[in-house]
């Protein structure tokens, strides 16, 4: 729907910093276009002050007037011919994205037990009989429960655990339930979980 005599936002120039909003950026861009560069600076120092009572909350921040006049560097697209009170040489790295952190190549066959556990597995396939191998596959079918209950929607039957062991062992490690007794654990009712039962 177009109105005559309607300025809508969609239809402005994008806003370099849009948290300080569109009339600061119109003080700055008249900052710009004034002739005489003691001007600009009476006008810049205005501006920054105006920037500040916008973003109170910068003052808590150590060096905010530096982040202030790289702002107002930003801002004016590096236009803005006056005297810098501070080195706004590197103000373009606040627009700079980091580098992304890369994601673990190994993927977590079932992520419900996290790598921990997988890590103990892994070593479970390639450790002799024994009464350490018999310690670690006590302790690690227990985490296993105990991790079924938290994140297995409640559910964490001892043959789940003596399956899933035995899967993520490819084969090495056969709980007889029979004999192996699982240590009593109790669900623990995890943030999410209590978000779902309050809905």
């Amino acid at each position: 729907m177009d109105i005559k005599g309607l300025d809508y936002n969609t239809g402005r120039d994008k806003l370099l910093m849009p948290e300080y909003g569109r009339e600061i950026q119109k003080m700055v861009d008249f900052a710009i276009d004034l002739p005489t560069k003691k001007e600009r600076m009476a006008c810049a120092h205005s501006i920054v002050r105006m920037m500040l009572t916008k973003v109170p909350q910068i003052r808590e921040n150590a060096g905010y007037e530096q982040t202030l006049w790289d702002h107002l560097y930003l801002m004016s697209n590096k236009l803005l011919d006056i005297d810098w009170p501070f080195d706004v040489s590197a103000a373009e790295k606040i627009h700079s994205k980091p580098t992304p952190i890369p994601l673990p190549k190994n993927r977590l066959r079932l992520r419900h037990y996290g790598k921990l556990v997988q890590e103990m597995l892994d070593q479970l396939k390639t450790m002799p009989e024994g009464a350490e191998r018999t310690e670690l596959v006590r302790r690690t079918a227990n985490q296993m429960k105990r991790d079924l209950l938290t994140w297995g929607h409640g559910s964490a039957d001892d043959e789940k655990v003596a399956d899933d062991m035995a899967r993520l062992t490819d084969g090495a490690i056969q709980l007889d339930l029979t004999k192996f007794k699982f240590e009593k654990v109790t669900a623990i009712a995890t943030d999410e979980g209590k978000k779902r039962r309050r809905k």
